[in-house]
């Protein structure tokens, strides 16, 4: 019988670790990525600051760059460093810093929530071992709307995003920081598949156990320095292309081959690292003595797959509503700040309509689909709507979309 004809990939034959070592010895030449500055251990690097005047142009640049993110992420080593993605422009650099100190209160004050100050436990690690926020995103929103605007409003987040997802993705973050002597995790796949367990995870046919990899982007921004010593990830470059690599992780061959192939990248503070969820990667040990690591970990969802964290955007836009209002009215005067609101606008609002209810929500007349959330925002900032307006806009939105058909004969 044809293999490629089977639904599912076989539990009885294991994959083939060496069409596995075929695909991983592969070499990422700097010809293809003509735009990156250095390519390290497979790695393309991107220095931002090359390409900071781009951003308020119509310059073509942004253009090739994400067909280059695109291409590192489908077929190339997986995985892409943005050096300076916090640290070049200042309003980005103070963002990033107010964020962290944001972190800093956020876990305090989750710590005295709990019993004994122990701290949560986390996919790795268990409790007190490392600090985890869950659902940074949001919580960020709430402790200091003025630094979580700046940090989402950043260009290059939404440029990455776009180029691997397209438009109308949504947002979630956590917060890890990793402790002196924190252990490494173990190699894995990311969300959705890698989080099945190895019975469920078989029962997908070959084609999602594919697409799965198309429906998220896994990221990271660097709020401490993350030298070699301190842990940062552990990559294993071209390995997102192996089809069954989501069932392969799990055996102790690849594990050990993991072990002793991976690839790890210092990085600086205010770097960003993207990455392929299909990437065999993980978290790198503290071996340091006195040092803390921390990154603000990025997954975002593709408009057509689940997010991982339920993510309310009204009490969010009822906090930053402010804020937005401000970056309409300067982003009328430069195509800078333009960019800016949009990126904040993507990172905070639903830009997908369904589900919805068809019957309170009909398709516009002009189009195939109801208004979306980040349509409904755009309308208020022109319109010059109230806070309360535009969270009253909001809450009928849901309304309309949640109510129930009811039958009464």
């Amino acid at each position: 019988m044809n293999l490629t004809s089977q639904r599912l990939f076989s539990q009885s034959s294991p994959p083939s670790l060496d069409d596995f070592h075929r695909l991983c010895s592969e070499s990422a030449k700097p010809e293809t990525y003509p735009l990156a500055a250095s390519i390290e251990k497979n790695v393309p690097i991107y220095n931002l600051s090359e390409y900071e005047d781009a951003l308020a142009s119509d310059d073509p640049t942004i253009a090739k760059l994400q067909d280059e993110w695109y291409q590192i992420l489908l077929s190339g080593p997986g995985v892409f460093v943005l050096k300076g993605m916090y640290t070049n422009q200042p309003q980005f650099s103070s963002a990033r810093d107010n964020a962290t100190r944001a972190f800093e209160r956020i876990i305090s004050h989750e710590k005295t929530l709990q019993k004994n100050g122990d701290s949560k436990g986390d996919h790795f690690a268990g409790k007190g071992a490392n600090e985890r926020i869950w659902n940074s995103f949001g919580k960020h929103a709430l402790v200091d709307p003025a630094s979580f605007s700046e940090y989402y409003s950043n260009p290059w987040l939404s440029h990455v995003c776009n180029s691997w997802l397209g438009p109308a993705y949504r947002v979630t973050a956590q917060v890890n920081v990793v402790k002196p002597q924190g252990k490494a995790q173990n190699p894995h796949r990311d969300y959705h598949l890698g989080f099945q367990d190895q019975p469920h995870c078989a029962q997908y046919p070959r084609g999602a156990q594919v697409a799965s990899q198309f429906l998220t982007l896994q990221g990271a921004v660097a709020h401490t320095d993350m030298p070699l010593a301190s842990g940062p990830t552990r990559l294993l470059p071209f390995s997102q292309r192996f089809e069954d690599g989501y069932l392969a992780y799990r055996e102790d061959s690849f594990q050990q081959y993991f072990l002793e192939n991976y690839v790890a990248l210092p990085l600086e503070k205010g770097d960003g690292i993207f990455f392929n969820p299909a990437l065999f990667h993980a978290a790198g040990a503290n071996e340091t003595a006195d040092f803390n690591r921390m990154a603000n970990l990025l997954q975002i969802s593709s408009a057509f797959g689940k997010a991982m964290e339920s993510v309310d955007s009204l009490p969010i836009v009822e906090r930053c509503w402010g804020i937005l209002a401000e970056k309409y009215t300067a982003s009328t005067a430069s195509k800078k700040e333009k960019l800016e609101l949009s990126s904040l606008v993507q990172a905070i609002a639903d830009g997908y309509p369904f589900p919805t209810n068809l019957d309170n929500r009909p398709p516009a007349p002009s189009g195939m689909a109801p208004e979306s959330e980040q349509q409904l925002l755009v309308r208020g900032l022109e319109a010059g709507w109230t806070r309360a307006r535009v969270v009253e806009e909001m809450r009928k939105m849901r309304s309309d979309a949640a109510d129930v058909f009811e039958w009464n004969s």
